[in-house]
């Protein structure tokens, strides 16, 4: 009886060793494999920093032309407004029946002619030296954002960061430019922007094809003093920034994917997180704001959610499949501008049309 006891005990402890040995060789394989994910996450990291210092490089080689200075005569008028042209949503590089690069380029260069129309029209009462754009994101289309999305754009993301991109969006600033003393930039990243389709979240937030854009961007104006571009950095506060221009005019510019709708309608998703934000702002977590600018859902729209203006900006397609089958509607391309006087908030509102 004890010699059996004994071989048990044996056997309890052979089987317990070989558990504690089988434990640990799972252990150091899960050791292993994380190393190994880490090692291949910092590898991708390393890529995307490579393709975009490579591209900012090349962008230092280009050659545009000088921008002439305003030629607008001195103001007399003691009004002073600011021009606030929202733009987003300009999917750079998809194709629909009726748009492609081509198109948005054209529109893109109409929109900043219009502005400097309407700078015209308010500069007969008031004197309007400065543009602040508000890019809210989606300015490039992305490359695999959904399955099947390679078949519905007519350029590579590569050529929509590094060539199309750079040109088409070179022109637009260098009109205003040419039409006001000062120009600057808030620019924030939209959904189109992320890297890596379904894999995306390996990435970095902060990496994203708009930023890469933006800051492209700032380098090819690195020599041009007159326009400042402002786009947020770090993990925490990659999808937003605030414009502050004024006591009472506070822009809080996001782009939308965010806002969660009823019914495919966003306005329920918007007073819920604009009143959340505003509660953070008054505890000091976020910093405060009098409007909210944002785009994403391609159908323009404006409203107030308690004293907060939110203006929701248009696309500048003009199939838009997405309002289509998500609003059951079709807005036609068209984008926001504003202006603002600093101690009053804004004094007029444009919804520039795009359509050729």
């Amino acid at each position: 009886m004890k010699e059996k006891i004994s071989n048990d005990k044996e056997l309890l402890e052979l089987i317990a060793e070989a558990e504690s040995s089988k434990i640990k060789d799972l252990k150091d394989t899960n050791t292993r494999l994380l190393k190994q994910i880490d090692k291949l996450k910092d590898k991708k990291a390393d890529m995307v920093e490579a393709v975009f210092q490579g591209a900012r490089d090349g962008m230092r080689t280009l050659q545009f032309p000088d921008i002439n200075k305003p030629t607008t005569k001195k103001s007399t008028k003691k009004d002073e407004q600011i021009c606030v042209p929202l733009i987003s949503d300009i999917q750079l590089a998809k194709r629909t029946p009726d748009y492609d690069t081509n198109v948005a380029e054209r529109r893109v260069k109409l929109y900043a002619e219009k502005i400097v129309k309407l700078a015209e029209i308010q500069r007969a009462n008031a004197t309007v030296d400065k543009c602040v754009v508000l890019a809210l994101g989606d300015i490039v289309e992305g490359e695999l954002i959904f399955p099947g999305q390679s078949h519905l754009i007519d350029s590579s993301l590569y050529r929509q960061v590094t060539v199309d991109g750079p040109r088409i969006m070179h022109t637009f600033f260098s009109i205003l430019l040419e039409n006001f003393k000062e120009v600057e930039v808030y620019w924030v990243i939209g959904n189109h922007g992320a890297l890596g389709g379904r894999s995306r979240r390996d990435y970095n937030p902060e990496t994203n094809a708009d930023r890469m854009l933006g800051k492209i961007l700032d380098t090819m104006f690195a020599g041009e003093k007159r326009i400042k571009f402002n786009i947020p950095e770090g993990v925490d506060n990659h999808w937003y920034t605030v414009a502050n221009l004024g006591e009472k005019a506070k822009f809080f510019c996001f782009h939308g994917d965010n806002i969660r709708g009823s019914m495919g309608v966003p306005f329920y998703g918007y007073n819920k997180k604009i009143l959340g934000w505003k509660a953070l702002a008054a505890n000091g977590l976020m910093e405060d704001f009098t409007h909210a600018v944002a785009g994403h859902y391609h159908t323009p729209t404006s409203l107030y959610i308690n004293d907060v203006r939110v203006w929701v900006n248009g696309s500048t397609e003009s199939y838009n499949s997405y309002a289509q089958e998500q609003l059951a509607s079709m807005g036609r391309p068209c984008q926001f501008t504003l202006f603002v006087k600093p101690d009053k908030g804004v004094t007029a509102e444009y919804l520039v049309q795009l359509e050729e």
